[in-house]
């Protein structure tokens, strides 16, 4: 049995900046590899759950308002990148809320604190525990309060961007072929390596490395997408707009 103890929670409370409930708080921050070594106790998945809605209706509504002159798709991938594991994850480093995770000791051991993906739920969980302890207004309050201002924050929106889609977009509209990831992986079972390099109609362009499949995919595509269209990986929005055109065209 794992009895790992976690920061303080009144300090993160202090950081979120929104009232939540202890046993809220807690159930929260409960992982399930924490929740394996402690006799099952409940986890933070249906937090997370229910966060993942809050998270959702809160900025669409927002982007709904705030970009009148936005299309149905325009307001889809900003949303897709506002809403990402690594738009969560960036907030969550920012409020500090790994050291409040509970973890059982595999996670621990492997940096899971550290881990965009376990960031990026415990930042759900905690966002429906924020709506459970107080209102639906609080909750969308705290939830644009950190994730509107990643709207002017480049690197944000890149970092949440859905490269592999922007690829299919460009193939697409200039009638490139077909697009296949060559994948390669390195290293011993545990602890694998991958690289994934794109062809688009035959063509090799980059090759991206990341721990899984997904994340090396993910990264050549981000990578190419600077030789098949410099002006949609330099800018957040030029991807929903036709032709990856600049804004104001």
């Amino acid at each position: 049995m794992t009895h790992e103890v976690a920061a303080d929670p009144q300090t993160l409370t202090e950081s979120l900046g929104v009232h939540i409930a202890p046993e809220a708080l807690r159930l929260a921050l409960t992982h399930r590899s924490y929740s394996y070594e402690n006799d099952g106790i409940p986890t933070n998945e249906r937090l997370e759950f229910l966060g993942d809605s809050v998270l959702g209706y809160s900025v669409t509504d927002y982007l709904y308002a705030r970009f009148p002159e936005h299309s149905e798709g325009d307001l889809a991938k900003l949303r897709a990148a506002l809403v990402s594991t690594r738009a969560l994850a960036r907030i969550g480093r920012s409020l500090d809320i790994g050291p409040h995770i509970m973890l059982g000791a595999g996670e621990l051991r492997t940096g899971g604190r550290d881990k965009d993906s376990i960031l990026a739920d415990t930042m759900e969980a905690l966002i429906g525990a924020a709506y459970l302890s107080t209102s639906l207004d609080t909750a969308r309050e705290f939830v644009l309060r950190h994730v509107v201002p990643l709207l002017s924050d480049r690197q944000a929106m890149n970092a949440g961007r859905d490269w592999k889609t922007t690829v299919q977009e460009i193939a697409a509209a200039r009638d490139l072929g077909d697009i296949r990831y060559l994948i390669e992986d390195s290293g011993p079972d545990h602890d694998k390596t991958f690289a994934a390099t794109l062809t688009v109609g035959g063509s090799r362009y980059r090759t991206g490395v990341g721990k899984s499949k997904k994340d090396a995919e993910r990264e050549a595509a981000r990578l190419s997408v600077e030789e098949l269209a410099p002006s949609q990986a330099s800018d957040p929005e030029a991807a929903s707009r036709p032709g990856g055109e600049p804004a104001g065209a």
